[in-house]
């Protein structure tokens, strides 16, 4: 029976004999093994929680999971921790990839980093290997990821391999496959009406409130937009270590009648907030494919978000599609009263974005990830 190997830095959670992780990945996982006799999974699990909101099951028949520390150095405790659990998680992937027929890492991260170097010893067994980040060359990203990106691109150390990647660059070696990834399936394709925009005006954030997505860019945005007298109404869906200082903020400069924060909701939730919104403020610092930008647009919802990735292929580098912009709430909102004066501009980059997502579906994703088993 041929396993399909998955190594994984994400968290796991186990509850009546099923094994939940983060949603998004989850759900693209679950087309990776539908078609796959037995699987296994190489992963960190967390027997103290209990899976969330935002956390989806495997389902698969035959799913086998191997249970690994959950790593890490940020510490000098973790650290003299690592001394032991390193050397014991290197085994484990040497032991799970002898086993295994196909070897799916999920890159980049502390165990993929690990995977790496494992899976140079298997140069006759057949990789996927799926870099979830930002793949450019320029970009500033820790060592460590930028040691898994060259060892993925390189022929010598990674042979027999697919490595997919976000966008298209200059120094790809033949291992690369420009890829995409998608949430949603063709069947949930649906018209699209939104509310005028001078009638009131619907902004939203979504993913993990922390600094390196700049959520409170739109804390400013919306006391900007109070100041000139605009109805609006902002919504944060997610959570993270800046939730409470945001809604601190918020309530500080008096916006509490404009910006909820929802915390982490269902993927259902998402998709009416987004149906209803007419843009996603979402200016992070690092992004591989943002499914948050993917999904907006899917619903007709204009992005304003930040060059990077392959962020300008999704949104048009000439705007079509959205708005590509720095963190300056100011010009976030000159360029919000660019579409307030002209409706039918945002119709047309709605429309736009919305078609241009759509061609990303799951059924798609199905077609290409087939091509690799």
């Amino acid at each position: 029976m041929r396993n399909f190997l998955i190594i994984t830095c994400v968290h796991h959670y186990a509850k009546n004999g099923k094994y939940y992780a983060y949603g998004p990945y989850v759900r693209e996982i679950n087309l990776w093994i539908r078609n796959k006799e037995k699987v296994t999974v190489l992963a960190p699990l967390i027997s103290s929680q209990q899976p969330g909101k935002i956390d989806l099951a495997y389902v698969h028949p035959n799913l086998k999971f191997e249970s690994v520390p959950a790593y890490h150095i940020q510490s000098w405790t973790a650290r003299f921790k690592s001394l032991v659990q390193v050397p014991y998680i290197l085994i484990r992937i040497f032991m799970e990839m002898w086993k295994s027929d196909h070897i799916h890492i999920r890159i980049p991260g502390n165990m993929g980093l690990l995977a790496m170097f494992v899976q140079v010893l298997f140069p006759f067994k057949f990789k996927t290997i799926k870099y979830a980040g930002n793949w450019d060359p320029k970009s500033i990203q820790p060592l460590t990821y930028k040691i898994q990106r060259w060892i993925a691109n390189s022929t010598r150390f990674t042979r027999n391999a697919r490595v997919l990647v976000y966008g298209n660059w200059p120094d790809n070696s033949s291992n690369v496959v420009p890829f995409f990834t998608a949430s949603y399936r063709k069947e949930e394709e649906e018209p699209v009406f939104k509310i005028p925009l001078r009638k009131k005006l619907k902004l939203v954030y979504i993913g993990a409130i922390y600094d390196g997505k700049n959520p409170e860019i739109g804390i400013y945005l919306s006391k900007i937009l109070v100041e000139n007298e605009i109805d609006f109404e902002f919504t944060y869906c997610g959570d993270g270590v800046m939730r409470r200082e945001l809604e601190e903020l918020s309530e500080e400069l008096g916006l509490s009648d404009h910006v909820t924060f929802l915390g982490n909701v269902t993927a259902a939730e998402i998709k009416e907030i987004l149906k209803e919104s007419h843009f996603l403020i979402f200016i992070s610092q690092t992004e591989g494919w943002p499914k948050a930008v993917a999904e907006a647009m899917f619903w007709g919802c204009v992005p304003f978000t930040s060059a990077v990735s392959c962020v300008p292929e999704m949104v048009g580098k000439n705007g079509e599609r959205g708005v590509l912009l720095s963190k300056d709430p100011e010009k976030i909102y000159q360029t919000i009263r660019s579409f307030l004066k002209d409706e039918m501009l945002f119709q047309k980059t709605s429309t736009a974005a919305m078609n241009w997502a759509r061609a990303y579906n799951l059924e798609k994703f199905q077609a290409e990830i087939e091509k690799f088993e």
